[in-house]
C-alpha cells in the first residue's frame, strides 16, 4: 500500500462494511495514512483477518461483528469501539446491500425492510450517536458511501436506489444539523468491480461501459480511497454537505 500525502496519525476511523471491497481498501488506506482502524461487518472472521493484516503494518486495529440494520447492534458497536479506542474521529458508513429480484411485485416486506435498514436506518443511527459524541469531543468527520443509483435509479434496484437517495438527503441534513463542529459528506460511487460485481453479466457490462462510461470500465475498489482520505482530513475543513461522485463519467 503506497504512503499517502495526507497524514492521519493519531486519528481513529470506524468503517462499516469494512472487511471487503471498498471498505477493505479504505481500511488499508487509512492505516497507511497513519490512522488506527475499527472494522466491522456481519462477518467478524473477515474483520479479524483484516485487523491482523493492519496490525502487521504497525497500526492498531479492532474487529467487531455487527449487522448495522439493527439499532441494538449499532449501539453495541459504538460502545465497543469507544471502549477500545476511547474516541472516533472519522465514521465511514460503507455497509450496504442490493439483493437481486425478478419483479418489484415479488419483493417481500422482510427484504424491503432489510434493504432500507442496512442502507439507511443503520447509517442514521451511527451518524446520530457518533456524530453527537464527536460534537461533545470538539470535532469529527462523517463519510456516507452512497451510490449513483440514488440519482440514476433503475428498475432492478428500486429499494436500494430509494435507500441511497435517502442517504444522500440525510448526509446534507446532518451536515446542517451537526455543523460547524462535525463535517458530514458523502461519496457516490458508480459501478465498482467488487464482490457484488461477481453476480453481473460481465459481457453485457463491458458493452455498456464502452458506450455509457467515459472511462469505459468499472472502478477498482482502491480508487475510492483518496476521496475518503481527503474528506476525513483537515484539507477538507471547508467541505461539508458535499457528495463526491466517483463513477468514471457514467451517463
Amino acid at each position: 500500500m503506497p504512503k499517502h500525502i495526507i497524514d492521519l496519525t493519531g486519528k481513529v476511523v470506524l468503517i462499516t462494511g469494512g472487511s471487503r471491497g471498498m471498505g477493505r481498501e479504505m481500511a488499508l488506506g487509512f492505516a497507511a495514512a497513519g490512522a488506527d482502524v475499527a472494522i466491522t461487518s456481519r462477518k467478524v472472521e473477515a474483520c479479524e483477518a483484516l485487523a491482523q493484516e493492519i496490525e502487521a503494518k504497525g497500526r492498531r486495529a479492532f474487529a467487531y461483528g455487527c449487522h448495522v440494520g439493527y439499532w441494538d447492534q449499532c449501539n453495541a458497536l459504538i460502545d465497543a469501539v469507544y471502549d477500545h479506542f476511547g474516541k472516533v474521529d472519522v465514521l465511514i458508513n460503507n455497509a450496504g446491500m442490493s439483493p437481486l429480484y425478478d419483479r418489484a411485485a415479488d419483493i417481500p416486506e422482510a427484504l424491503y425492510d432489510k434493504v432500507l435498514d442496512v442502507n439507511l436506518k443503520g447509517p442514521f443511527r451511527l451518524c446520530a450517536e457518533i456524530g453527537q459524541r464527536m460534537i461533545d469531543a470538539g470535532g469529527g468527520s462523517i463519510i456516507n458511501v452512497s451510490s449513483t443509483g440514488a440519482i440514476r435509479p433503475l428498475g432492478n434496484i428500486i429499494t436500494y436506489a430509494a435507500a441511497k437517495a435517502g442517504l444522500n438527503a440525510m448526509t446534507e441534513a446532518f451536515a446542517q444539523g451537526y455543523g460547524p463542529t462535525v463535517r458530514v459528506n458523502g461519496i457516490m460511487p458508480g459501478p465498482f468491480l467488487t464482490d457484488i460485481s461477481k453476480a453481473w453479466d460481465m459481457e453485457k457490462f463491458a458493452e455498456r461501459a464502452r458506450t455509457r462510461i467515459a472511462l469505459q470500465r468499472g472502478g477498482e475498489p482502491d480508487e475510492v480511497v483518496a476521496a475518503a482520505l481527503y474528506l476525513a482530513s483537515d484539507h477538507a475543513a471547508y467541505t461539508t454537505g458535499s457528495i463526491i461522485r466517483i463513477d468514471g463519467g457514467s451517463t
